[in-house]
């Protein structure tokens, strides 16, 4: 079955940087655009960034454009989620995604990333 497992998360000072990473198995990863999200407490979650099946093109949340960048390795099922510069209000949890269609629209399980002095 489809499973997307992130990792890296924690604290992190204000100005610091993590790198995200999310593990893919259960479908052929290569076909597919992949895209971060974040939720925090009492908000709808929000897009971040995504990136299509070759990596050849993404796109990025305004607030996070010049700070954030998507990458993805197809040849370890793995997107990452490179974030510099960051700030109080990066702090969430952040969901990887992947969807082919309505009934095919999968989320790993969240890791949660605190930006606080």
């Amino acid at each position: 079955q489809v499973q997307l497992v992130e990792s890296g998360g924690g604290l992190v000072q204000p100005g610091g940087s993590l790198r995200l990473s999310c593990a893919a198995s259960g479908f052929t990863f290569s076909r597919y655009t992949m895209s971060w999200y974040r939720q925090t407490p009492g908000k709808e979650r929000e897009l971040v960034a995504a990136i299509t099946n070759t990596g050849g093109s993404t796109n990025y949340a305004d607030s996070v454009k010049g700070r954030f960048t998507i990458s993805r390795d197809n040849a370890k099922n793995t997107v990452y989620l490179q974030m510099n510069s960051l700030k109080p209000e990066d702090t969430a949890v952040y969901y990887c995604r992947t969807a082919w269609g309505a009934r095919d629209d999968y989320w790993g399980q969240g890791t949660q990333v605190t930006v606080s002095s």
